[in-house]
């Protein structure tokens, strides 16, 4: 896939130290990490990589879900009790043990939906454009999908052949 101005390459990669060797000398190449995309087929950090970190919004929107779970919790617990009093001989109309195990349940409970939704929502589920697919990657190799200036795309193939890259190529985008 080639845009106006950038060209997209696909460099395949055997295993893992190749793969990070190989996004080392793109930084050294001058290509910035928002333009370097590893893509693989098992789980792979950014630590094991040499890359920055990735910030998620998800921690927040699960301590929001969590704290309204919690609120959610506390109006059952104390909220109910008092709208409809119930006496009964000598006991608490806001009982304690079960109240604890209400709240701690409403703010799992919250917690737990809010970081579904911010998982969801923050992998932008569901995806309607083409992706780069690559076959390979399900044996096992990884990808790392490049965007350089046209004028830079010998300069770094020839890098990712001597760094143990399998291929070089043009990405392509398909429909998955």
């Amino acid at each position: 896939m080639t845009t106006a101005s950038k060209s997209m390459l696909l460099a395949l990669f055997p295993d893992l130290d190749p793969a990070a060797h190989a996004v080392e000398k793109l930084r050294e190449l001058g290509i910035a990490d928002d333009h370097v995309n590893v893509i693989s087929g098992i789980p792979v950090t950014q630590a094991m990589l040499g890359r920055p970190h990735q910030w998620s919004n998800v921690p927040r929107l699960a301590m929001a879900g969590a704290l309204g779970g919690l609120m959610l919790g506390i109006f059952l617990a104390f909220g109910t009790p008092n709208a409809y009093p119930l006496n009964v001989g000598g006991q608490p109309i806001v009982p304690g043990p079960p109240s604890v195990v209400v709240m701690f349940e409403m703010t799992m409970l919250g917690m737990l939906i809010s970081t579904f939704l911010g998982v969801f929502l923050d992998s932008r589920f569901p995806s309607y454009e083409p992706k780069e697919y690559v076959p390979e990657i399900s044996d096992g190799k990884i990808a790392i999908l490049i965007e350089c200036e046209p004028e830079n795309e010998g300069e770094i193939q020839a890098a990712m052949t001597r760094i143990g890259a399998e291929s070089v190529k043009h990405a392509e985008a398909r429909k998955l």
